[in-house]
């Protein structure tokens, strides 16, 4: 039955797909709603492609570490005694036990059942009451490692051995915003939420600011216009649309020190979607993101975290130009999630059913060709 109705909804989305950009669908509720079609994008994308768990600055001493469960993979990123990221599994290797937990700072991993400890480089440290088993040689035991790479300030993880570097995959990204120099932008807050909506629900609506005006009447949506949204058609592994903000937020601007936006780009916002599922908005003075993965067909786990360029750092002003900001992303987010929740309710609908996209969704379709190019392998 599971196979018969992941198929289904793969037949579905073949068809949407097939029709060209100008007379695109949103794609049909089968893919938001069917279980078996969650757990195929499960063994197909995340098992497969890079997750990103966070920025690397806030990994920064010896012992700081981000946990996550990827695919089902219990995973922590740590920063090593070398000062290298590392990714390992996160479950003991006595009792399959997971250890760590969120994120902070550890000088070992410690499993809380039997105190089996780990050093930072996976290797097994001490597993008390042992020495009557004959067959048991602690330098045996090492955590197995989890790809990890750091990319332009990301931490991306990914268990597929054969996946294609970060920077070989995202090169065409790195060069568009290059005058924003991405890797030197501080963290100033992380947290991790859970929505009551399909993952792909939150993707599409990062990925248009067609909603604006309308599900962020209260906060944002005054200053959004439509007609200076720019939607460029994607590329493979990331699509992208422009807006442009104003002086009203000077953050948002280029630094009078940065030299290396000119023009409109002083003042454009980048909203960069990079499959599967990190987001993020990026403007020449902050920055903010969303890392998804899914949990059921409707609940999404959410990582979210921003901050600010390093050309603000010595700015007296700044900081709390940015505790602004995020009183008000705050706010944004209360819509955005009541938006995208009504939607996962809608398309349980029986009557559902999908309409065509505005040409300020072209992301969406992108997206939507993108999940079945790698679902139909």
């Amino acid at each position: 039955m599971a196979n018969d109705l992941r198929s289904d909804a793969l037949a579905e989305l073949a068809a949407n797909v097939a029709e060209p950009f100008e007379r695109a669908h949103a794609m049909p509720p089968s893919v938001y709603t069917s279980q078996a079609f969650m757990e195929q994008e499960i063994d197909g994308i995340f098992a497969k492609d890079w997750y990103c768990v966070g920025r690397a600055d806030a990994l920064a001493d010896p012992g700081d570490y981000v946990t996550a469960t990827l695919a089902g993979q219990p995973v922590v990123v740590l920063r090593d005694r070398d000062g290298g990221l590392r990714g390992l599994s996160n479950v003991c290797l006595h009792r399959m036990s997971t250890m760590l937990e969120g994120r902070g700072h550890a000088r070992t991993l410690t499993c809380p059942y039997h105190g089996w400890t780990y050093n930072l480089d996976g290797s097994l440290r001490g597993a008390p009451a042992m020495n009557l088993n004959e067959g048991f040689c602690k330098e045996s035991y090492r955590l197995p490692a989890v790809r990890c790479e750091e990319w332009l300030g990301w931490v991306m993880i990914t268990l597929n051995p054969d996946a294609p570097p970060v920077a070989e995959q995202l090169h065409d990204v790195e060069a568009l915003v290059a005058g924003y120099d991405m890797t030197n932008y501080s963290e100033s807050f992380y947290e991790e939420h859970l929505w009551d909506t399909n993952w792909k629900v939150l993707a599409e609506n990062f990925m248009e600011s067609y909603h604006l005006p309308v599900c962020h009447a209260g906060t944002i949506g005054g200053l959004s216009k439509l007609e200076e949204m720019v939607c460029p058609p994607g590329l493979p592994a990331f699509n992208y649309h422009t807006i442009l903000k104003d002086d009203t937020l000077r953050i948002a601007m280029a630094h009078p020190g940065n030299d290396r936006l000119e023009g409109e780009m002083r003042r454009t916002t980048f909203l960069l979607a990079i499959y599967p599922s990190l987001l993020i908005t990026l403007t020449p003075g902050y920055f903010w993101y969303l890392s998804l993965h899914p949990v059921e067909p409707g609940k999404v786990h959410i990582r979210f975290g921003g901050g600010m360029s390093d050309d603000y750092k010595g700015d007296a002003d700044a900081q709390q130009n940015f505790i602004d900001l995020k009183t008000l992303l705050d706010k944004v987010n209360v819509e955005d999630r009541g938006c995208t929740e009504k939607v996962y309710a809608g398309l349980r609908s029986g009557l559902a059913r999908s309409g065509h996209l505005s040409h300020l969704e072209r992301p969406n379709y992108d997206f939507a060709q993108y999940l079945y190019a790698k679902l139909k392998q």
